[in-house]
């Protein structure tokens, strides 16, 4: 990854920064972040580019980790404009940016999505508690009958979880520890699950280091396999894997219902109802960030955001919905175009 941003930041250094004269010296906005966000953003880029003649901005699928290590590392020219997340920005990550430089960021959240853990509809339906989640892909599980002890995980099929289970081999596919995708799964599904556990939930008052060691590290002896940062190469990827799950994104199965389907979590199913109302567990909202600084400079930005934020985009009939998009409710659409449109900044802490 860090090799990813050093070369990243040196396509930028060598872009034409020496040719112009006077004004910003590139004419396309830059667009970093989320893969979960990338098809919405890429829409978008593509309409504004048809209605304002402007470039269609460069877009890199990078993860949301990954954007914000970029979007942090500084204001001007070769840095990125946008950065795209599956979750909201990390108070380190403000940090980060601000020892850059970067002290003004816009948070425009976009929509509503969910986190699923889907198999082909050909394999059997799942029902799991984030417990189940925990124990099939935590690097270190409790011994049985022994509190306090932790051996390396030895389960290898979901009914060694839940009699009820499917007794079928535990294969994950997922994203790297660069994804948004990832973060929240660690915090939703697997932390979720390790409280379950009452004399590790009793750890995180004294001992949070090895609390979040324990909740958050995820078994690497192939059980969990790290199949690529975007959502469609893991789902991709199910389809030689007949009785594998996938991590990915709500939109990627809601595209592809023909040959997906998503297990309940604590019983419930995701769809868009459950995912708006905050049922369904892995729920989450999607955002960008943009350099306050960048939108009096960059050509074309202004009018980017405004695509963005517009209800032909992202109203109920807005072609980010055709994109499977959960659409906020009037109300929150309000005002983030609000934002939007006066660039209001994050507040600082």
């Amino acid at each position: 990854m860090i090799r990813f941003i050093l070369l990243w930041l040196l396509v930028f250094a060598l872009s034409p920064l020496c040719a112009a004269a006077a004004g910003w010296p590139r004419d396309r906005i830059q667009i970093v972040g989320s893969s979960t966000v990338f098809p919405f953003a890429r829409a978008v880029a593509e309409n504004f580019a048809k209605n304002t003649g402007h470039p269609s901005p460069q877009l890199s699928s990078t993860g949301s980790g990954g954007g914000f290590q970029l979007f942090c590392q500084g204001s001007g020219p070769e840095f990125p404009d946008i950065s795209n997340s599956s979750r909201r920005i990390k108070p380190a990550e403000i940090d980060l940016c601000r020892t850059h430089g970067v002290t003004d960021i816009v948070e425009i959240k976009i929509g509503y999505g969910g986190i699923v853990l889907a198999n082909l509809n050909t394999a059997p339906e799942f029902s799991l508690s984030n417990r189940d989640i925990f124990l099939a892909l935590a690097a270190r599980v409790p011994a049985q009958g022994e509190e306090g002890r932790l051996i390396a995980n030895p389960y290898t099929r979901w009914q060694q979880l839940d009699r009820s289970l499917p007794d079928q081999q535990i294969i994950v596919l997922g994203p790297p520890l660069t994804s948004g995708t990832r973060d929240l799964f660690t915090e939703l599904a697997m932390e979720r699950g390790c409280q379950s556990i009452p004399w590790i939930r009793a750890l995180k008052k004294h001992h949070k280091q090895q609390y979040r060691e324990i909740c958050e590290t995820i078994r690497d002896d192939g059980t969990f396999i790290e199949a690529g940062e975007r959502d469609e190469v893991i789902v991709k990827a199910l389809h030689s894997r007949p009785m594998a799950f996938g991590i990915f994104g709500y939109n990627f199965l809601a595209r592809d219902r023909k040959h997906l389907q998503g297990a309940a979590i604590e019983q419930v199913l995701p769809s868009p109802a459950n995912i708006v109302s905050g049922a369904y567990p892995l729920a989450r909202s999607l955002y960008f960030y943009i350099k306050k600084a960048h939108l009096a400079l960059v050509p074309g930005l202004k009018d980017y955001v405004a695509e963005f934020t517009s209800e032909p985009a992202w109203g109920p009939d807005g072609y980010l919905a055709e994109l499977n998009l959960i659409v906020m409710p009037a109300e929150e659409r309000v005002r983030y175009r609000r934002i939007a449109q006066t660039g209001t900044a994050l507040a600082a802490d």
